[in-house]
């Protein structure tokens, strides 16, 4: 079960944010990064999601995918707090115990905000 704000998401807000998921990954795509996993989650509660892994040459990179209608009280990116970017980094974290030998690694974000999209790189840092 997805939940929004401690509300289930509706079937019609599920699609909107899949859709967004979908543009930002053939942006991305296009610009040459590679997809490795999508919307990976960590297991248990308390963990994260990424919405998109991908390969940039030799970085790994946790991209975070947000939608919004309009530029308002912040925006996409505004939206992107504390508390969500320590979740996002606990995430990639979990994920790189998997591999032998980590790559470098940044946290990407994409916003999809009014039919536009835009692609932060390297928008905030683990530490």
């Amino acid at each position: 079960m997805d939940r929004v704000a401690g509300h289930r998401r509706n079937a019609s807000t599920k699609a909107v944010g899949d859709a967004a998921e979908d543009r930002a990954l053939a942006h991305l795509r296009q610009a040459g990064l590679r997809l490795v996993a999508r919307n990976y989650r960590t297991p248990g509660r308390g963990g994260g999601e990424i919405d998109l892994v991908m390969r940039d040459r030799d970085t790994l990179v946790f991209v975070e995918v947000r939608r919004r209608a309009s530029g308002d009280f912040g925006g996409a990116a505004g939206s992107i707090g504390f508390a969500k970017q320590r979740r996002l980094v606990f995430a990639a974290r979990h994920f790189l115990l998997r591999l032998a030998a980590p790559p470098p690694c940044r946290f990407d974000v994409v916003t999809v905000e009014a039919g536009r999209i835009d692609w932060l790189r390297a928008a905030f840092a683990a530490g």
